[in-house]
């Protein structure tokens, strides 16, 4: 009898490895550099599996911090080279370091948020908001009526925006 855990992510690898590596080469110059991240990324999803709820989220944020890691790595590299930075007239390409650490945050909170809500609404929450799936192909996916869909995808934003709003009361 095969691990249910191993058939999840042979098909989570299926379904996403395309769409991973065309999300990947945003950001990277080389075929082969993305092909390196994916699979690292792919390694780390299984390596965590266990404890991840939401594989294919997690698999996209390891992939899309690798390919950032490798670009600012290059980057540094470049700059190495060059001599006196004040003099050269480079251009920053992409978002800021203070751009890319609030958007990382955004998701970190999103996701807990997210973790909050019970497990049939997070599903479907998660097909309607990450994967932006149809009313009716969620309740195909997942054997439920449109209507207990729709609610649970009220619920589902209700909640996560209640959560965000406390969080970010608790910070002020």
């Amino acid at each position: 009898m095969s691990d249910p855990s191993n058939d999840r992510l042979a098909r989570l690898f299926s379904e996403s490895r395309h769409a991973l590596r065309r999300y990947v080469r945003r950001w990277v110059r080389s075929p082969a550099e993305a092909d390196e991240i994916v699979q690292e990324a792919f390694l780390r999803t299984y390596e965590r599996s266990a404890a991840v709820e939401t594989p294919r989220a997690f698999l996209f944020t390891i992939a899309r911090h690798l390919a950032w890691k490798l670009r600012r790595h290059q980057a540094l590299a470049a700059t190495d080279s060059v001599g006196d930075f004040d003099d050269s007239r480079v251009v920053p390409q992409g978002p800021s370091p203070e751009t890319q650490m609030l958007a990382d945050e955004e998701v970190r909170l999103l996701t807990r948020a997210v973790e909050q809500l019970p497990p049939q609404c997070r599903a479907v929450f998660a097909l309607r908001v990450f994967y932006a799936c149809s009313y009716q192909d969620i309740a195909d996916r997942l054997g439920l009526s449109v209507r207990t869909v729709e609610k649970h995808v009220a619920r589902g934003t209700r909640e996560t925006h209640e959560y965000l709003k406390r969080r970010y009361r608790d910070v002020k």
